[in-house]
């Protein structure tokens, strides 16, 4: 991961990998080698490290090149960890997938050697150079690495019931999500239908969350079904607020890095404006992603505790007026899903007055 956004940013500088070398002072080989991942960034001292990222915007990289780098390293760690450990056990302490609640950037780039996706922040780097032959869209991943990566987040979410890995567990679950395998598909309805039938009481946000990212990874294989029992569960309850929480650090809106999920209780959200997560879940109203009824349930709940997002003319209101008349005209809601829509017609219409 480290190498290619490293690629993306001396293409986005219109250098080649001998003029960067020359600029570097380094041997030509040894670009090749940070690019392709033979010589991992990862593995340079941090002061060599740190000297790298900020050298990069003054040859013409994008100002952000810094921060893109350090993250893609926390990714190739948790990829090689995953890897390195096959479908052995690691303990929490010194496993990544439990340093922190992960953000949607970090999550992007761990997952982008399976989706294919550019992640949207990487959009930064527009190339000024050739490139040469045929060059891969993205970091890859063999199929024998991909396979103990998966086995090992399975050992994880298997083993890891304890408190001290709950954590670890929820986000190895979450991931498993983007594991095509039938048996894994099978796994998490089997997850689902412990976690998601499990009585939730308030306040009880690991089992909030244990329910939630099982809903969600079996929304991402396609099966959407049991988000929509999620989202059922969940509404009308303080369960709402612990997930606009969670929507909030996930998007960046909450700046403190978090250690653990307790951060999602809080009854004090003025922390965090919303604009951010309005404007990013608004353009999530797609009728054919698996993940509407949590992104249309969580517009709907983060409108009616944020009715000012609506006050003023924005590209994010006009879009979300677009957006419900797509999915009015779609046929996709369930019942609750078109009063979730009608309430927010509603919401736009008392804005209007």
């Amino acid at each position: 991961m480290t190498g290619y956004v490293l690629k993306l940013a001396r293409q986005s500088a219109g250098l080649t990998q001998e003029r960067l070398a020359e600029r570097l002072a380094v041997d030509g080989s040894t670009v090749q080698g940070w690019e392709s991942g033979r010589r991992p960034l990862s593995a340079m001292p941090a002061g060599d490290f740190v000297r790298l990222s900020a050298r990069l915007p003054r040859l013409g990289a994008h100002p952000s090149t810094g921060r893109h780098l350090r993250a893609a390293v926390e990714a190739d760690l948790v990829l090689s960890t995953g890897i390195a450990a096959g479908d052995a056990w690691v303990d929490p302490d010194v496993h990544p997938l439990a340093a922190s609640v992960h953000r949607k950037t970090l999550t992007n780039l761990i997952t982008w050697p399976f989706t294919g996706h550019l992640p949207q922040e990487l959009a930064v780097f527009t190339a000024k150079v050739p490139r040469r032959g045929p060059v891969a869209p993205g970091p890859t991943m063999g199929a024998a690495e991909r396979t103990r990566f998966f086995d090992h987040l399975m050992t994880v979410a298997e083993r890891g019931v304890h408190t001290d890995a709950a954590l670890l567990r929820r986000q190895a679950v979450y991931l498993l999500g983007f594991d095509q395998r039938g048996q894994v598909a099978e796994w998490l309805r089997g997850e689902w239908a412990s976690a998601g039938r499990r009585p939730i009481a308030e306040g009880d946000v690991t089992s909030l969350l244990e329910a939630r990212s099982a809903s969600v990874a079996l929304a991402s294989t396609g099966d959407s079904s049991h988000l929509h029992d999620f989202v059922t569960r969940t509404t009308g309850s303080r369960a709402e607020l612990a997930n606009l929480n969670y929507w909030a650090h996930w998007i960046g809106e909450l700046h403190d890095d978090q250690t653990d999920d307790a951060f999602m209780a809080a009854d004090d959200t003025r922390a965090w404006a919303g604009v951010r997560l309005f404007h990013h879940l608004v353009s999530r109203l797609d009728p054919t992603s698996p993940h509407l009824p949590l992104n249309l349930h969580t517009v709907h709940t983060l409108v009616a505790s944020r009715p000012a997002l609506l006050t003023e003319r924005s590209a994010a209101r006009d879009a979300l007026s677009e957006a419900l008349e797509v999915l009015t005209s779609a046929d996709v809601l369930t019942r609750d899903g078109r009063d979730q829509v009608a309430g927010l017609h509603y919401a736009l219409r008392l804005a209007d007055r």
